[in-house]
């Protein structure tokens, strides 16, 4: 059963198909820049997700032919001056970040960006903070920042770094050039790449695979993993077995003993 989530906005679209909820930005005449209305309303949305119990795994994409052009470059000019100090400005960057790519780094839920396009800017940053990425044909990652004087921000300079290492991070982010997707494919950027018209049909599956799983496992293999990228391995060890031995409790593990011993598909309920 198909479900809309109101997102209080049509430049954002949800819906829950199962245990898959899918988040479209939806201004595709603006590449699906970000914006004053849809980046509020995706902070506000990721909260509403994480917090349903029906909704396994979240995919991000953009309508069109964009993932998301990062922000608006035209609305960075004129307007009302800012009176708050250069300190509070900076904190409310750092809240805003926080609150959304920080927050889907370590979403208890996997995610999954969905590319048919451009991915630049903080778009960029949003996709690469994303567990997995898949890409059509067309897909490239730009990040823009030096193009229009700004050095970034929403952690995409640690993400890319994580990836594909600092001196690669480096001269992507230095020359700002377009990373096209069999290259993003070849550096990690991308997890898979489809024809451009097969994108919707396979992360729909891919995402309904990952559904189909555990999550509370799932949900500490992310951990794990996430924490890989910032430990020791002593304390990785640790925190594996601290996790491994309070999931084997679940009637999760149960049942997929049972499907094992039965020569069957377990079934998961998260529990």
């Amino acid at each position: 059963m198909v479900r809309a989530v109101d997102t209080g906005t049509d430049q954002l679209l949800c819906q829950v198909d199962g245990h898959v909820a899918t988040l479209t930005f939806n201004r595709p005449e603006k590449r699906n820049a970000l914006g004053d209305i849809v980046t509020p309303a995706l902070r506000e949305v990721l909260l509403l997700l994480e917090a349903d119990p029906e909704v396994r795994v979240i995919v991000l994409t953009g309508a069109g032919k964009a993932f998301c052009a990062g922000g608006d470059v035209k609305g960075m000019d004129g307007g009302a001056p800012d009176d708050r100090s250069l300190d509070d400005n900076i904190r409310a960057l750092q809240h805003r970040q926080q609150t959304l790519t920080l927050r889907l780094h370590e979403l208890p839920k996997p995610t999954i960006a969905a590319l048919p396009g451009a991915a630049a800017g903080a778009g960029m940053s949003i996709a690469l903070a994303c567990d997995v990425r898949i890409g059509g044909t067309s897909a490239f990652f730009a990040p823009g920042f030096g193009a229009i004087g700004l050095s970034g921000d929403y952690g995409g300079s640690w993400q890319l770094t994580q990836i594909v290492g600092p001196a690669k991070a480096k001269e992507i982010y230095f020359t700002g050039r377009h990373v096209h997707a069999e290259e993003a494919l070849t550096l990690g950027l991308l997890n898979e790449v489809v024809p451009d018209e097969e994108l919707p049909a396979r992360t729909a599956e891919l995402s309904a695979q990952i559904a189909d799983g555990p999550p509370l496992a799932i949900r500490y293999m992310k951990q794990n993993i996430n924490r890989a990228m910032q430990t020791d391995f002593k304390t990785c060890l640790d925190w594996e077995a601290d996790r491994l031995v309070r999931v084997a409790q679940t009637d999760d593990h149960k049942e997929a003993v049972r499907a094992f011993i039965e020569k069957r598909r377990p079934v998961f309920r998260g529990k």
